[in-house]
């Protein structure tokens, strides 16, 4: 049997409960289908690039799957009609990842930062009172000769002055 990873997106307005059914509906199918489902992680209500069928925000799940491409062309065919799925992304995979997804590692490390990440060390400082550190003063010219030189008045040709 092949080996796939699966994201979906459902609506922003259903429940954490009523994500939980989906999944647990489509796990139904793949089951059926002969297959078996590895880790499901819930990645939460996210912020969407752009709208999505009316929709600013989506429930994100992950599910490792093992199972032959009926069952899968099924869950998908499935999760196409359903008004509750906004995406779905489906990758076939060499093996399974170990361990928790990027997504979710990237989450516990903002929580073991805080909630501003590493930014609590830095000094406070207003706009415009960087160091500049020990860069010499500039001068107008490219070889360092000090002022610049008057310009010679430009002169238009060809039209009226």
């Amino acid at each position: 049997m092949a080996l796939y990873e699966h994201v979906f997106l459902a609506r922003q307005d259903l429940s954490q409960q009523q994500v939980d059914e989906l999944v647990e509906r489509f796990k139904g199918v793949i089951t059926a289908g002969g297959g078996s489902i590895g880790r499901v992680e819930n990645w939460g209500l996210k912020s969407l690039t752009y709208r999505v069928k009316k929709n600013r925000k989506a429930y994100y799940t992950l599910m490792d799957l093992t199972c032959p491409p009926a069952a899968l062309n099924e869950m998908e065919r499935q999760m196409g009609l359903s008004e509750d799925v906004l995406r779905f992304m489906t990758v076939k995979v060499d093996k399974h990842e170990e361990g928790v997804s990027a997504m979710m590692q990237k989450r516990e490390e903002r929580s073991e930062r805080g909630s501003f990440g590493d930014r609590g060390d830095r000094p406070s400082r207003g706009f415009g009172d960087r160091d500049r550190g020990d860069r010499p003063a500039r001068s107008f010219d490219r070889d360092g000769g000090g002022e610049r030189a008057p310009r010679a008045p430009r002169s238009f040709e060809g039209g009226a002055e």
